[in-house]
This record gives C-alpha cells, structure tokens and sequence, in this order.
C-alpha cells in the first residue's frame, strides 16, 4: 500500500548492521557518549523515587532502545521485566497495525465505508463513515471520553457498565455531532468499531482473531507476552486492553520504527507507518499532534507515540532511533507532568 503524505516527515533508520534483531532476545549495549548521562540519572532518579514524586507519581517500568539495543532499564519496587503492564489506549496503535495487516492481505480498505452493521439501514450520514476518518478521529461521532467523572463518561460505560458485553455496539448506537472530517475528537469507541471492522474482515472474532493478531503480529516480533481483552461479542477491546512486558512494548515500537518490517520479513504493508504518523487534516485542540490511531510529536517534531491513560507510553524518535517505554501510574488524567518529563529524557539524548 502506498499512502501518500501531506507533509513531509523524517525518515525511518534502518537496523544497524551488525546488531541482531530482538526475536528472541533483546541485544543491549551502553548509553552512547553524546547522551548526558548525568542528567538523565538524575531525571530517573526522581522518576523511581520511593515513595513516588508528587508531580508525576509512580514510574514502575523504564526502558530506552536505541539503534535497536537496550541502553537503559529500571524497575521501581517489586516491578520486573517479566510483569504485564497495562496497554491502556497504546492498544489503539495495535488495532491500528492490525488493520494494516488486513491492508496488506487486501482484505480491507481504510478509506471505504467501515463496515458497522448497525449503519448498513438507517445510518444516515454515519453510513458513509471511513476506516480513515474512525483511525484519524474525525468521523464526527458524539463520544465523550473522560476518566475521571463518571457520570459524564461514555468511555467508562462502555468498559465497565452497560456497554462491556459488546463494546463496538455501544459505540455504533451513537449520533453525529459534527460533519465527518469537520471536527477531531477523542473516542474509544472510534477505535472498538475499527476492531470490529477488523474481525468482520477477517472473517471471525474471539479465538480466531486472537489467533489471528499472535500468528501475523505478535509471534513474528518475538512479542511472547501479549493478553488482548476480548469483549463477550468477541470483539478485540481494540480501544484499552492489551497487557504486555515493557520489553514487548518496546518490540512492537521497534516495528514501526523499522517502517513494519521485521528480520527481512514485511509486517506492515508498504506506507503504514507513514500514514500512521501523517498528521490528520482535523488538528487535535492540544499541543500534540494525531495521525491514525498514533499520537505526533511528545519528544519532539517527527516523534510518535502510543499513548495510554495513567501515563503508559511507547515513543519512537526517528532521528535519534530512540525508544521510550514508560508504564506507571500518574496522578492526572492527561498526564502533562509526565509527557515533560520524558521530552526532558529524550533531550539528554541529544546533547
């Protein structure tokens, strides 16, 4: 597939030769001389700090790949490298490479109508909804995504009340609140109808989807770790719920790092993870930047992330070949005390 791209964006590094691939394990090496490692020793020590700082509360898992070896890992308490670390919305960017999994089998096109049954009779306008637009979070659907008070909250029933049995139904049900491609707004709902899309063009949910993410994605990465939620309508909970190790995190940042190739072998179709990390035409209302299902610039113009809520982060740098990984458990909904801490960590490897 190739997409084309709005504005221009620095290019992928290669894997450096010599350096093995971390299918099996992960090659690890010393932090590089240019970084400022005095700086960076103190920024994770606060981090790590018992009991945990104010500002950005509890750190539990820290590591940084760069040219595709480990320079950096810490663990706060009895956190090791072997635990499971919620994904939260970081599983929206593995929704998103599954379906360019299903792009490159041409099973499924991004910028047709999504398929959601509920909109085939009577949809409206919501019928003519893309994969795109749902991706890119501008499909116009009402959805109120807010953690923290639950009586406004459509993300917390859809998760945990009325809507948990079929999380893509739930989501379907909602109206339009503003034209397609007119207005950016921040749905998990968005991302479990992409999931379902997903299965329906596959062609079966539940064991055969799972089957389906371990056998195309997880398993050709070396990612042993992963636990994908599925929904009692057997719809992957594409929107929050997959737990991994950091280290798989990590693996999985290091595809698209790679452009979504593996070891030789094409994950990800030609053009995935440029269009994933193209702006959306619909700006966010914030500071950061969205692409399809893939934040834009935390750690700087050209980096991107997946972000998840409580401070769950997986960030590329292209022009340092840098990943971040960092789980824990902030104390603010946005996290912004935690996203300026880690720009500060991706400076000390710039100086």
């Amino acid at each position: 597939m190739n997409v084309p791209i709005a504005t221009p964006i620095p290019p992928l590094p290669a894997q450096p030769d010599g350096v093995p691939w971390p299918t099996e394990e992960w090659p690890e090496a010393q932090l590089g001389s240019k970084v400022n490692a005095e700086r960076l020793d103190a920024l994770m020590d606060h981090a790590f700090s018992d009991p945990a700082p104010d500002d950005m509360g509890e750190t539990h898992a820290f590591l940084a790949v760069q040219s595709g070896q480990i320079v950096l890992e810490r663990y706060w308490r009895t956190f090791t490298k072997a635990d499971t670390y919620p994904s939260w919305s970081m599983a929206k960017s593995i929704t998103q490479a599954l379906v360019g999994i299903l792009v490159r089998e041409g099973k499924i096109d991004v910028h047709a109508p999504a398929a959601v049954p509920e909109w085939t009779e009577n949809g409206g306008v919501r019928s003519h909804i893309t994969l795109d637009q749902l991706l890119r979070m501008s499909s116009g659907l009402k959805f109120r995504e807010d953690y923290v008070d639950g009586d406004a909250s459509d993300v917390i029933e859809m998760l945990f009340g009325q809507g948990k049995h079929d999380v893509a139904a739930f989501a379907a049900a909602f109206p339009l609140e503003a034209a397609p491609d007119s207005h950016w707004s921040y749905s998990s709902g968005t991302s479990n109808l992409v999931a379902r899309a997903a299965a329906i063009a596959l062609g079966g949910k539940g064991d055969v989807f799972e089957a389906f993410m371990r056998k195309e994605l997880f398993d050709p990465i070396g990612m042993r770790s992963p636990l994908p939620k599925f929904d009692d309508a057997g719809t992957f909970i594409g929107s929050s719920f997959c737990f991994c190790t950091a280290r798989d995190f990590a693996r999985f940042g290091l595809l698209y790092m790679r452009d979504g190739v593996w070891d030789g072998r094409r994950i990800l179709p030609e053009g995935w993870v440029d269009y994933a990390r193209t702006p959306t035409a619909v700006p966010p209302d914030e500071p950061l930047g969205y692409g399809a299902h893939w934040w834009l610039g935390l750690c700087g113009p050209g980096s991107f992330s997946a972000n998840g809520y409580q401070g769950q982060y997986t960030i590329l740098i292209p022009d340092l070949d840098l990943i971040l990984v960092r789980h824990g458990d902030s104390l603010d909904e946005k996290g912004e005390k935690t996203k300026a801490w880690l720009a500060q960590v991706a400076d000390c490897f710039r100086e």
